[in-house]
C-alpha cells in the first residue's frame, strides 16, 4: 500500500462536475493498493495517517497530528501510485490490486480512520475524478508498508 498525504488548507474531489467530497484544513490521502496488501496493512496506515505529527503547534513546530489540528482526511483511491515505469515509456499497473480487493481495503482504511474520530469524505472508487487542493506548506509525505 502506498499513500501520498498532502497537508491542505482546502481540498475537494469532483466526479462529472459535481463535488463528492470536500474538506478545509486537513489531509488529502491518495491511496494505492497492491496485491499483497491486507486489512492489517490498511489499519496500520490509517493509524499512521491519523497520528502523523505534521501540523504546527503554537511554536511553529510540526508537533500536532490531524486530530489535534482539528482537520479531516479526504481519501481518494489512486491505483496509478503503483505504476511501474522501469521499462519503456508506458507505465505498467500489474502491481495494483484487482478492483474488488482494492475497493475493500480502501473502504477498510477509511473505516479505520473514522474510528479515530476523523471525518473522512472520499472520492468515488474507480471513477474519473478531478482533485483540487491548496497544499499547505507545502507538506507532502509518502507512506508505504
Amino acid at each position: 500500500m502506498k499513500i501520498v498525504l498532502q497537508r491542505t488548507q482546502h481540498a475537494s474531489v469532483s466526479v462529472d462536475g459535481q463535488v463528492v467530497g470536500e474538506i478545509d484544513r486537513g489531509l488529502v490521502a491518495l491511496i494505492g493498493i497492491g496485491h499483497s496488501d491486507t486489512e492489517a496493512t490498511a489499519a496500520a496506515l490509517a493509524d499512521k495517517t491519523a497520528g502523523l505529527r505534521i501540523f504546527s503547534d503554537e511554536n511553529g513546530k510540526m508537533n500536532r497530528n490531524v486530530l489535534d489540528a482539528g482537520g479531516d482526511v479526504l481519501a481518494i483511491s489512486q491505483f496509478t501510485l503503483l505504476a511501474d515505469c522501469r521499462k519503456g515509456r508506458r507505465p505498467a499497473f500489474t502491481d495494483a490490486a484487482p478492483p474488488d480487493q482494492a475497493k475493500h481495503l480502501y473502504e477498510h482504511y477509511m473505516s479505520e480512520l473514522r474510528k479515530t474520530g476523523l471525518t473522512v469524505p472520499s472520492g468515488i472508487f474507480a471513477a474519473d475524478m478531478a482533485v483540487s487542493l491548496v497544499n499547505d506548506g507545502p507538506v507532502t509525505i509518502i507512506l508505504e508498508l
